[in-house]
């Protein structure tokens, strides 16, 4: 949008304020959307995160990915558990100092090992919940029946008022759940002392003792349209050796397992209220002879390998072999999302639910880590594997490797799916990445449930449908000593886009550097007059592409396509008389002008919206009374830039 204007010599006083707003049609509900705009992303991988959650607050109209790194001190040196990554739309991130749980918390619980937090906001109350698991520091023996178990992990809570936290622990322990296997043969207590080599036979095992507690992580909560909530949870692969009969030896395993969750703490206005599993489950594998111990908790499997063998899962079974002893044998099954989609499988007409269940297997730490998923016509099964698992995985032409472990999320206006995860451009640590996710157009399984497929790029992408419109705001502040124009973008949602994040920009250029000088610093432009005539300066919203150049945005609105941008134009007359402008006091003398500067066309990369304190304006002097300019709606006295020069010349 542009705009032209002729300010008269009335106003002397900063204050007025521009608004510009460019904006574009709301985005189409129907898939495929139609596409309002030209605004691309693409993943840059630019900041480190690991296990991400993300959760789209309606209240802020931002999206929020928590993340197992990324927590920094904040400006007072407060250590933090948990990164927190901010966006507008899905795609342009930024990082917000400190974390989401203070590391010296009153109600902290655990040693070490906080992983894979999973956060859920409830309107009603309008709380924040925030699962996490960790290794246990107290209790251990009680809890897991050895003093010297080696991985007592499980599951906690901490609440907040606000998705930004910070989120405390509503108790100083974990979830009150004692997961017990009863059929398990514990054989890590017939192995010697560094745990890595399981009993070479079937029957060397089967003489280990029956029954262990399961150490468990990655929580996942689910709640279902009928008001029920599922816990989702990774069993470690400690403690649980399974013989693989084809193998012809141990393979120790991690799988996926559910627990209902009573509703009593998610309708808890104050937040005081730890989850619990439901009575169905509590001392459920039980048994007569077992030994004293907490109690023994029952479960239902989701994900293992023996139930649905798929090969893509066997990249570590001979690590041992490999490592020369260094690493265990392993499979992993980890980091589940879940959701649910309407669909009518049969054909009858009629639409039956289908549980999507998203899962990673083999080793985060290296290449072969990827994505699966199952289908299931209830949140607690039957579940089978898709039979075209991994849909996320290393492809060798793309600069990423290690893909995994995300949460499934939705375009502002619901019509598009998105997992985003974690991977890796190349060695280093895991990063941030956003791709989009489809349940149409790809056909259905034998089940009659459609396929799930996740589009893997780093190259120019759609901008989630319903970000856009964009609105470009203007405005002018400083007073009149140091006046200044500042700046934000923001989307449908009235989020606020992160300008310092490299994928986007607002370049701003002025037509005639001969009347105008324009310094920018972030997300601030200053302006001097140094010279007559007429300047146009444009503000322009662009977006950066994969190879680095960036693009002027452009939307529709009620059919017009048009860029989003503003422009004003100002208009500095001749012996201080502005066209159209009544005649300035005048006390005599000719100001002397000082020489135009180079043309400016400024890009900025700076803070979002921050209205900052200005620079110093070019050099402009004047006669005591002489010249004026009219700038962006306000009388500029030359003599007051001349003062700020150093020239005691009186204004007017």
């Amino acid at each position: 949008m542009k705009t032209r204007t002729r300010y008269q010599a009335a106003a002397v006083a900063i204050g007025l304020t521009l608004l510009a707003e460019a904006q574009g049609a709301a985005a189409e509900t129907a898939p495929p959307p139609a596409r309002d705009t030209n605004a691309t992303y693409y993943n840059n991988a630019a900041f480190d995160a690991a296990d991400p959650h993300v959760l789209f607050d309606e209240v802020s109209g931002y999206y929020y990915a928590y993340s197992t790194d990324g927590a920094t001190p904040d400006a007072e040196g407060n250590e933090y558990l948990f990164g927190i990554y901010r966006s507008a739309d899905l795609a342009t991130w930024e990082h917000l100092p400190g974390g989401a749980i203070p590391a010296d918390e009153a109600n902290r619980w655990g040693q070490d090992w906080f992983w894979a937090p999973s956060v859920h906001h409830n309107p009603e109350t309008g709380l924040y919940f925030f699962f996490y698991s960790a290794r246990q520091r107290e209790n251990v023996e009680e809890d897991f029946g050895h003093a010297g178990f080696e991985e007592p992990s499980k599951v906690g809570v901490a609440v907040s008022d606000s998705p930004e936290g910070p989120f405390r622990s509503i108790t100083d322990a974990p979830i009150d759940y004692f997961p017990y296997d009863p059929e398990y043969r514990d054989v890590n207590l017939i192995m010697d002392a560094d745990q890595r080599r399981p009993p070479a036979t079937l029957e060397e095992g089967q003489t280990a003792p029956l029954g262990t507690y399961i150490p468990f992580i990655d929580p996942d909560v689910f709640f279902d349209e009928d008001g029920r909530i599922y816990l989702y949870f990774s069993r470690n692969a400690y403690r649980n050796w399974v013989w693989d009969a084809e193998l012809g030896k141990y393979i120790e395993e991690s799988n996926i397992y559910a627990v209902e969750l009573t509703g009593d703490w998610w309708a808890d206005p104050t937040g005081t209220t730890m989850p619990e599993i439901t009575p169905a489950y509590v001392d459920a594998n039980t048994r007569a002879d077992a030994p004293a111990g907490a109690r023994r908790d029952g479960y239902v499997p989701v994900i293992d390998y023996g139930s649905d063998p798929q090969a893509w899962e066997n990249a570590h079974v001979d690590d041992y072999a490999t490592s020369d002893g260094a690493r265990k044998d392993r499979r992993w099954a980890e980091g589940s999302t879940t959701i649910r989609r309407e669909v009518d499988t049969d054909g009858d007409g009629d639409l039956e639910p289908v549980y999507y269940l998203l899962y990673s297997a083999n080793n985060w730490e290296n290449e072969h880590y990827g994505v699966g998923y199952a289908t299931a016509p209830s949140p607690l099964g039957p579940w089978t594997k898709h039979a075209g698992n991994p849909v996320l995985a290393q492809d060798p032409t793309l600069p990423m490797t290690g893909t995994g472990h995300g949460s499934v999320t939705y375009s502002p206006d619901g019509t598009e799916a998105y997992y985003v995860h974690h991977g890796r451009p190349a060695e280093g640590p895991r990063k941030l990445y956003t791709s989009r996710l489809h349940l149409d157009g790809h056909g259905v399984d034998a089940a009659g449930a459609p396929v799930l497929v996740i589009d893997q790029s780093v190259s120019d992408e759609p901008i989630p449908s319903g970000v856009a419109p964009y609105t470009l705001t203007v405005r002018e502040g400083g007073g009149m000593t140091e006046p200044h124009f500042s700046w934000e973008v923001t989307t449908a949602a009235g989020a606020r886009l992160p300008l310092d994040n490299p994928l986007n920009r607002v370049r701003v250029a002025v037509d005639n550097p001969a009347v105008l000088d324009l310094q920018v610093t972030g997300s601030t432009a200053n302006f001097g007059v140094v010279g007559t005539g007429e300047a146009t300066v444009t503000f322009t919203y662009q977006r950066q592409l994969a190879s680095g150049e960036y693009v002027d945005v452009v939307q529709v609105r009620d059919g017009v396509e048009a860029p989003v941008e503003h422009s004003e134009t100002f208009l500095v007359g001749e012996d201080g008389t502005p066209p159209g402008a009544p005649e300035p006091p005048t006390d005599g003398g000719t100001p002397p002008v000082s020489e135009p500067s180079a043309p400016t066309d400024a890009p900025t990369e700076g803070a979002g919206s921050g209205s900052g304190s200005g620079g110093q304006l070019p050099a402009t002097g004047a006669t005591a009374g002489g010249s004026y300019a009219v700038v962006g709606g306000l009388l500029l006295a030359l003599g007051v830039l001349a003062r700020r020069h150093g020239t005691a010349t009186p204004t007017p």
